[in-house]
């Protein structure tokens, strides 16, 4: 009897014991293509043997040193690479375990900023519906996931939430791709103009929406415009590339795909490809110098910032990344996987959308197609996909509440960047299968 608390207590789950590759192996031999990479984290696979060297190097050199005493290397030298690739006048990083932590971070930090700047009354924080940005309460409350939220609202700081850039859902009949993009962003504009510039501290986003609404990329020229219009009314723009950064998307940083920069931004998940748990906040110039010259210290802070271990692999892994280029191959990967994906689940009754950039995708089902209608809760077509997934011996991430946290199923598909052709027409293949299972 196990006396592990699970995130569900009536699943019975297999037992992983090694990885190989894109595949994980259960105590039965049993072999599952990791179709989502976990949760868009094992960007390198399970058997990289260079990070696991840098991990068994760093523990025979040095294991923890808590960062109110000391630097270390690897976190320095980690940094120095970010930096040296990051967009923008991004300069400095703050190293902690995960998402949630990077988001909590950023959220503080934005706010110490304007303190800092004599600006004590900028208190909100903007953020969309149908986000995920983790699920510690100061993040948890950033999100827009209503389902994730809805029990512990009564602990949640107040955020205000306006309306995703979702194409598929939201945009009117006959609207240009253009005019919903500028719709969408001015709803950014009137939420600001409604609170009081003045007292605005910040918008989050995830460029690529990832677990709550599938692979959603904005359009046209939204977020170019959430930039401009932040700017104009100094608002700090947050952006939580969690899981659609470190080369998801095909870009090292997700935004570079719209052509801007943030003021922050948050990193995770592939940073440290799974052989380590690691995230990122990233800050601007001018938002490191405020704090500098003023207290001069963040009020912030975790056991296990800049862990050496953690920072030892997300070096080792962005030094695979960038030699090997494995980054310009998830862009030339991406368009052969998007054109099995679209060959084999475009005709499909039930598939109603098909949406994503680089290695990170995802399909929305529908009831039916013609109306966009979702199917109701009841039938948990999320939980039965993943299951019949798993039964063709692949991992990918089912989820329910795509439209607004109760209604909607779709499926998260972002493989391992080194990923075979043979291995997307496997994933495609048994996706269909576990597809044709479930709609029979």
């Amino acid at each position: 009897m196990s006396h592990v608390f699970p995130r569900h207590c009536h699943a019975e789950l297999p037992t992983a014991v090694a990885g190989d590759g894109c595949y994980l192996i259960d105590a039965q031999g049993n072999r599952y293509f990791d179709g989502s990479g976990g949760a868009a984290v094992s960007c390198l696979g399970h058997s990289n043997e260079r990070v696991r060297q840098a991990i068994k190097d760093q523990v025979d050199a040095l294991a923890y040193a808590h960062t109110s005493f000391f630097t270390t290397d690897p976190a320095e030298e980690l940094a120095d690479i970010l930096i040296e690739h990051a967009p923008g006048d991004l300069d400095r990083v703050y190293f902690v375990s995960g998402g949630s932590e990077a988001v909590e971070a950023a959220i503080k930090l934005a706010r110490q900023y304007h303190v800092e700047n004599g600006q004590p009354e900028r208190r909100h924080l903007i953020a969309r519906r149908q986000s995920y940005h983790g699920n510690t309460l100061g993040a948890l409350a950033a999100g827009g996931n209503a389902w994730r939220r809805e029990q512990f609202s009564p602990l949640l700081i107040d955020v205000h939430h306006i309306a995703p850039c979702y194409e598929y859902a939201e945009r009117a009949e006959g609207e240009t791709l253009d005019a919903y993009a500028a719709r969408s962003a001015q709803e950014l504009e009137n939420e600001i103009q409604r609170l009081g510039p003045e007292t605005v501290m910040a918008f989050i986003a995830e460029p690529v929406v990832g677990a709550t609404l599938g692979a959603v990329a904005a359009v046209g020229d939204y977020y170019k415009r959430i930039r401009e219009i932040c700017d104009r009314h100094g608002v700090l723009l947050i952006l939580d590339e969690v899981m659609c950064g470190m080369g998801r998307t095909g870009h090292l940083f997700a935004c570079e795909a719209d052509g801007i920069a943030p003021d922050i931004l948050c990193i995770a998940k592939g940073l440290g490809a799974g052989y380590q748990p690691i995230g990122a906040m990233l800050c601007s110039k001018q938002i490191y110098q405020a704090v500098s010259d003023g207290t001069g210290f963040f009020q912030h802070g975790h056991t296990y910032l800049g862990h050496p271990i953690a920072a030892a692999a997300g070096r080792a892994v962005l030094q695979e990344m960038l030699e090997r280029d494995l980054i310009a191959g998830v862009r030339r990967k991406g368009l052969a996987f998007e054109a099995r994906l679209r060959a084999r689940f475009a005709q499909m009754p039930h598939v109603g959308d098909i949406r994503g950039r680089g290695l990170f995708w995802g399909l929305e089902f529908v009831a039916d197609r013609a109306s966009k209608t979702p199917f109701a809760p009841h039938h948990g077509v999320a939980g039965k996909l993943k299951k019949a997934a798993m039964a063709q011996g692949l991992a990918c991430y089912p989820m329910p509440g795509t439209r607004d946290g109760k209604v909607g199923d779709h499926v998260l598909l972002a493989p391992p960047f080194i990923m075979s052709e043979a291995q997307m027409d496997e994933v495609v293949e048994k996706l269909a299968r576990a597809a044709e299972t479930v709609f029979p």
